[in-house]
Parts: C-alpha cells; structure tokens; sequence
C-alpha cells in the first residue's frame, strides 16, 4: 500500500511542534505493517540542504507566482518528495513566520500550493509514485481532499488528521480565485467560513475520512468548549471521526542509549538518574538539596496553562519543590519565569529558546514533568516523561487524559499508577497537584515504582501504526483477511 504523507514539518528536517515528530516518526512505524510512505514537503532551506539523490519528477512554469520542481529523493531518513518552489519557500527562519514573527501574507498561497501538489501526485505527477491514500496533517494541508472533491477526480482517498484545532488556516475570502479550486467548493460553502476562507474546514468537510491524536480529544473537539467553532461539523461528521493516540520515536528516545544524558539507565537502574539531575542541576544553577525537581519543556503560552504555573511558583518553592523551565512564547510567561529565578536564586532556572539535547537531559533527570494544558490534542512531552521516569504531572484534558493514571491511593494500591492528574484546569486544582506530588516523592518506594510503571509502558507507535494501517486498508475496501492471504 502507497501512502503520501502531507505535511508542513517533520523531524528532523523542520520543526516547530509535535506535527513534525508525528511526522517524522510515523513512516517507519507504518513500514512494519506493509505500508510505504513517502513524505511530501515545502522545499524549505534545511529541507534542501539534507536532500539526498534527488531526481526531478516533474517542472512547473507557473506554480503559484513562479516555477517549481517535484524533486524525490532521501532527507533525513525520510523518504520524500519536496516541492522545490524557491518564490515559496526560500526563507530562512520559522516556516510560518517572518522575521517580524507575523505570519508570512503569503502563507495561503504557500500552503495552497502544497496541497495542490499533493493532489496532482495523486493523479499520477509523481510519475513512478500514485499513492493510494493522501495522508493530510492538519491546516497547511487542508485543502488537499477539496481539490480531491471539487477538482477533477483522483483515484486516491483522502485522510485529514487534526493535531491543534486551534489553527485552521483563515484568509480572506478574496483568494478564491487563486487557489485552483473548482467554483463548486465555493457554491457548496465546502470552504467558506463566516465570510473568510477556512482550510482546516474544507478539509474536515470533504476528507473521506478524519482522525485526530488521541480519542478523548475526539470527543471534546464535538463540543463548544473545545471544538473552536467547528463543533457542528464535527458532529455532523462523527461516523468518520476516530482518535488515534499519538506514539514517540522510541529509538530517538531510549534512556539506555542517549548520548544527550549525563548517565544512561533502564527501569531496572533507575537510581543512577541522580547524575542525570545532578548535571541539570548544574546546568540551570539549581542547589543540590533534597525535594522534588519539576520541569517544564514548553511553548509557554495561556494553552499550556503555564500562566497558571507562572503564579504558583512560590507556592511550589515554599513546600520544598524546585524548578526549571526550558521554552519560549508569550512575553508576560516568560517575564514571569525569569522574576522567579531573581526570586528563588538556586531554586527556580529559566533557559528561554529551545534545546533539543538539553530537552532529553531534562526528561533524563528531572523528578517532575509538569504539562498543566488547559487544552491538549495528545501532547508528546508526558510519553517522553514516562519513557525517561520522569513522572508526568497533568490536566485531565485530551491525549493527557488517556496516557497518564492518576496515583490517587486506589491506583497506587493497584499497582498501576504512573503520574499526577488533576480536573479541572484551574490554578486551585494546579496547586493541590503540585503539592500531592511533593508528597509523593517524599515517599521513596511509591516514587520508584510509579517511576518503573511508566518507563515500562508502551509509548511506541506500534500499536498506532497499526490502527491507521487498518484504517488506511477500511478506506481502500481491503479486509483483513485478504490482507492475511497475500
């Protein structure tokens, strides 16, 4: 089975998120089950640096403002095909944002041009390659099952996977006429939304089939508290709605082979994390005392509920926790992190940015991952905590809600708890969970097993990989038992 995966990012060419792990990762995941993906992307700068044997598929003369080339080729363990559009993509920098950090104005014609390439690989331009499936992640490749529908036709089916309903692509409505897009869309309102035009709708209307990353967040996106005004249609459409729980690349994160730690360990040595946190202590100037270490690896924004963490930093210090954050975002976030080291010299440290090493020494040595998400698709820091026995403390929203168990007192006497939950996302709720957790910690053994549950746990894509293999085989009609046969 073919498969082109469509994505704006993914690890380790481009990334901004979690889309680019999912992305990344999934490929390889899906191979073991007779699924062969090539990855379609913007010919961004670090994605034709790492382009390996490339070969032209395919020119354009005018390909939305200027020439362009389908190159395939290999890039970063990747198989791909890129759309070499340099009027496009050659901008240094963010993918979506310019050095003023606004959005691009062109990032419709960008993103529009992608999908559209998307669909004419579809149709057979990529020559040697016509997938079966066109795999679309998220806005940037919205529009790909609408010129699917409304175009002329491909034989491919199309599948949409929402990771962050809050983006959704929205322009103004005077574009239209340069998207490629048959009137039809229009006519039928497939696109159009409140008078702008919505790519994430146009494809959540006429994807043949749509997934997001975790099935609690499947059910609360059909909700007006979480569906960011696309409940209605998500509902209409529930019979093609399922949620499929993201996995990690578990050979990038492998606590027994990172060259990122201090000190490698398995769950069966796990006291040897002390040097990992040691060296984390170190390096954010923290003071080697007893309690526990929480983290934060974030965008630190209102979404993450990390302004919420932001006011409770005295709290967590005064009850024996200390803390380090690593992240970027909004400003008053990360105003409020740095006044908390001038605060609690020794206690607090801030490193503003991103690290992606020093993103594995923290999930390596700190006791505490702290993801309090006012709103979370799947979230891949929590899989990360438990992969490294770094014990998740989480909202119960979304993908959080269904990968960690709350080590309330029944759960730890059944042995099965594997970090902190807490409902509803509110700093009272935040602050009672920051200290159980304090507690716990003060409580070697319970702390240890809870820790050893988690690293046990199987946060790999293979059970995924497999849910959307199935899937992919449901769309073409193929049953599992005539799979079995061949």
């Amino acid at each position: 089975m073919d498969v082109l995966s469509v994505a704006s990012e993914a690890y380790p060419l481009i990334k901004t998120g979690g889309l680019a792990d999912v992305t990344g990762a999934l490929p390889a995941a899906l191979a073991a089950h007779d699924v062969t993906v090539r990855t379609l992307l913007p010919g961004y700068p670090a994605v034709m640096g790492a382009l390996e044997d490339a070969r032209a598929l395919r020119e354009f003369g005018d390909y939305f403002g200027g020439p362009a080339t389908l190159l395939a080729g290999r890039a970063g363990g990747l198989d791909v095909i890129v759309l070499d559009a340099p009027h496009l993509y050659a901008r240094a920098g963010n993918p979506y944002l310019g050095p003023d950090r606004k959005d691009w104005p062109d990032n419709w014609r960008r993103f529009a041009a992608l999908s559209y390439a998307a669909y004419e690989i579809g149709g057979g331009a990529a020559g040697e390659f016509q997938p079966q499936i066109l795999h679309c992640h998220d806005w940037q490749a919205g529009l790909v099952p609408a010129y699917v529908r409304f175009n002329s036709p491909t034989p491919a089916k199309t599948i949409l996977t929402v990771h962050n309903i809050a983006f959704q692509g929205l322009f103004g409505f005077e574009i239209f006429n340069e998207l490629r897009l048959d009137y039809r869309a229009a006519q039928e309102s497939a696109v159009e939304y409140y008078g702008l035009i919505n790519y994430l709708k146009a494809g959540l209307q006429t994807a043949d089939q749509l997934t997001t990353v975790s099935p609690t967040y499947a059910l609360e996106i059909k909700t007006q508290a979480y569906g960011m005004g696309l409940e209605g249609l998500l509902s209409a459409r529930a019979d093609a709605l399922v949620g499929i729980t993201n996995g990690i690349d578990d050979r990038e994160w492998d606590p027994q082979t990172d060259r990122a730690l201090h000190t490698t360990y398995n769950h069966n040595s796990i006291e040897t994390r002390q040097a990992n946190r040691r060296a984390l202590e170190l390096r954010f100037n923290i003071d080697d005392t007893p309690g526990p270490l929480f983290s934060v690896v974030s965008r630190l924004t209102t979404q993450k509920g990390l302004d919420m963490l932001v006011g409770l930093v005295d709290d967590l210090v005064a009850a024996g926790g200390k803390l380090i954050v690593l992240g970027s975002g909004d400003a008053e976030i990360e105003n409020g992190f740095a006044g908390a080291v001038m605060r609690h010299p020794g206690k607090v440290g801030f490193n503003r940015g991103y690290d992606e090493p020093l993103s594995h020494l923290i999930q390596g040595g700190a006791d505490v991952m702290v993801v309090p998400s006012r709103f979370e698709p799947c979230g891949l820091t929590q899989l990360y905590g438990l992969r490294y026995g770094c014990v998740p403390l989480v909202s119960r929203v979304g993908g959080l809600a269904d990968t960690v168990i709350d080590a309330n007192e029944a759960a730890i006497e059944a042995g099965v708890a594997t970090g902190i939950v807490f409902a509803p996302a509110e700093p009272y709720a935040l602050r009672d969970a920051l200290l159980r957790a304090v507690q716990l910690h003060a409580r070697p053994k319970v702390w240890r097993k809870m820790q050893r549950r988690g690293m046990k746990s199987d946060v790999s894509w293979d059970a995924s990989a497999e849910k959307y293999a199935k899937l992919y085989r449901k769309l073409l009609g193929v049953k599992e038992d005539d799979q079995q046969d061949d």
